[in-house]
């Protein structure tokens, strides 16, 4: 059996240092992938804004939740951290659907959404 070096066990320390503070990291994003968020009927800066969870679509990304505005559908994605993001606002995660219209809303500035094309 090797002999313990001072180099391995302070590695060997590092190991389960790191290991035991990433677990409680991973944890809430593991259940937040989990769960569908609440459905949202309101009116943010005049445009109605909806989100509920969705039973079918093109919703290739997983995301199982479809999100409104105005009527028009606004293609949002749930990342593995459990942030959302949409196609109006792709480069700025939030922590839910409500907030991804919203900030889609912000974006838009008044100008309609378009449908975004289905493949």
């Amino acid at each position: 059996m090797p002999e313990l070096s001072r180099r391995r066990a302070l590695t060997a320390a590092a190991a389960l240092t790191a290991a035991a503070g990433a677990q409680p990291a991973l944890a809430p994003s593991a259940r937040a992938a989990h769960g569908s968020p609440a459905g949202f009927d309101e009116v943010y800066k005049g445009r109605r804004i909806q989100g509920r969870p969705a039973a079918g679509g093109h919703h290739h990304h997983g995301s199982g939740y479809a999100v409104f505005v105005d009527g028009v559908e606004l293609h949002v994605m749930r990342n593995a951290d459990g942030s959302w993001i949409s196609v109006v606002s792709h480069y700025d995660p939030v922590p839910t659907p409500r907030a991804a219209a919203r900030a889609a809303v912000d974006e838009l500035q008044g100008v309609p959404l378009l449908p975004f094309p289905a493949n």
